[in-house]
């Protein structure tokens, strides 16, 4: 199979992915084997504040009760796959949904009990997405897993898992040779606010324990990691400049290389 780039939409960028849809078409039409994984948790918000749900997180993440994962489910592997897909298709590219639960694509565990349905990735089965890659078509995952390992008697069938380990994972089990994540910053900061052109893996780790790297740059960090160990190139960049996929093919994407020290 051809070389492969795993792209991580991230959910808060994806009002303004309009080029990124173009820039995704332009990509697949030359060539380019792409898998791309999804956000959306904005938009599960919206949606379970519709139905008079009110959303409480932990340490950054939603606590998953039966009720928010099937709002959850409906959004991620439905409404939002599904808006990206047609987005891609009437622009002429060849894109298919699927989620972590189709093909058992992702086997995962609950993380805590207190999170409810927030899962972990355990195993990545990625032969649905090799042979939709073979057949010429754009994977498009949403990150749902299927609750595969010690799952209770009576719970659910389906876990809601983070989109950015989801990412790293996806493109270490693809042994894909580059993770691009589309993010709503320029890159990772250091500690004057500069953005870092090239961060080295035990470099970052010394920045996430001094607090520098925090929050929601965290996860996204250590799926390029997980990316690293297969050898593939990790890039952060900023998915709000036009044709910011365009670019970085091109060279001039800015944002942040995360690279092992050995590729000095």
């Amino acid at each position: 199979m051809e070389k492969v780039t795993v792209i991580k939409i991230g959910g808060s960028t994806l009002g303004n992915h309009d080029t990124t849809i173009d820039d995704l078409v332009a990509l697949q039409k030359r060539g380019e084997s792409l898998v791309v994984v999804h956000g959306g948790g904005n938009r599960v918000t919206e949606w379970l504040k519709r139905q008079g749900v009110t959303t409480e997180f932990v340490h950054g993440e939603r606590v998953t009760d039966a009720t928010a994962l099937e709002v959850a489910t409906a959004v991620l592997a439905g409404l939002v796959n599904k808006e990206i897909v047609a987005a891609i298709n009437n622009r002429g590219g060849r894109a298919i949904g699927v989620s972590g639960i189709d093909g058992s694509l992702i086997e995962g565990r609950v993380k805590s009990r207190e999170m409810g349905y927030v899962g972990e990735a355990v195993n990545i089965n990625p032969q649905i997405l090799e042979t939709l890659l073979q057949s010429g078509f754009m994977p498009i995952v949403s990150s749902m897993s299927l609750y595969a390992v010690d799952r209770l008697s009576g719970a659910a069938q389906i876990l809601n898992i983070n989109a950015d380990p989801t990412a790293g994972d996806l493109a270490a089990a693809l042994r894909a040779e580059k993770l691009i994540f589309l993010t709503n910053v320029a890159g990772i900061n250091d500690a004057s606010g500069k953005v870092i052109p090239r961060l080295a893996a035990r470099k970052a780790q010394s920045l996430v324990e001094s607090g520098v790297i925090s929050g929601g740059m965290i996860p996204k960090l250590n799926a390029c990691l997980t990316a690293l160990n297969v050898g593939a190139t990790a890039r952060i960049i900023d998915g709000r400049q036009l044709n910011a996929l365009m670019n970085e093919y091109k060279g001039r994407g800015g944002g942040t290389t995360v690279y092992k020290e050995s590729d000095d």
